[in-house]
């Protein structure tokens, strides 16, 4: 017989998932991000909270271990906001799961959440949660499905505002100030 919480999880499926996330400190270190047990934990029972708040089920390997893969080098996650930051992460990915109407693979949508977050984002999450991914699941549920190579050429003809050019900031910071 299996011994569940009161969530009416399994333990052994919870450890097992917070045994994962404690050996992907090993690859996750280089970066200086690290997961106490206690966090791994935490993070754990965030995703489980997610889960039934968006009715959705997990079969095979938990999402956790794919996300801190596709996020722990950028630039824009710290030490101190790690936990919250993968928590925030997994939210979004299946509330944009779910919009989506499963349309688009795990792989497809942690690419996508990834490159937005690093390079339209600067790691600002309610922009990439508010704008980016609610503007890409729109043109999913409209039909819209191409190559890696073409999203990005794509995702910016959906875009309804002006996006700022950091090239050219800097340039126009450089002749104020040097």
């Amino acid at each position: 017989m299996e011994i569940k919480d009161l969530t009416g999880l399994s333990l052994v499926t919870k450890k097992k998932e917070v045994h994962d996330l404690m050996e992907r400190n090993a690859d996750t270190g280089r970066f200086q991000l690290v997961l106490s047990e206690k966090e791994a934990l935490q993070l754990v029972e965030s995703k489980n909270q997610t889960l039934r708040m968006y009715k959705r089920i997990e079969l095979g390997e938990s999402i956790l271990g794919s996300l801190v893969e596709a996020f722990c080098d950028s630039q824009y996650i710290n030490q101190s906001s790690y936990l919250e930051t993968l928590t925030e992460l997994q939210e979004l990915f299946y509330l944009y799961k779910n919009e989506c109407m499963d349309q688009i693979s795990d792989e497809e949508l942690l690419c996508f959440m990834r490159e937005q977050y690093d390079e339209i984002c600067c790691g600002d999450l309610d922009y990439l949660g508010g704008t980016c991914l609610a503007r890409f699941a729109e043109a999913v549920k409209a039909g819209w499905k191409e190559s890696d190579e073409t999203r990005r050429e794509k995702y910016e003809k959906l875009s309804t505002e002006k996006r700022w050019d950091k090239d050219v900031y800097l340039s126009v910071v450089k002749e104020l100030f040097w």
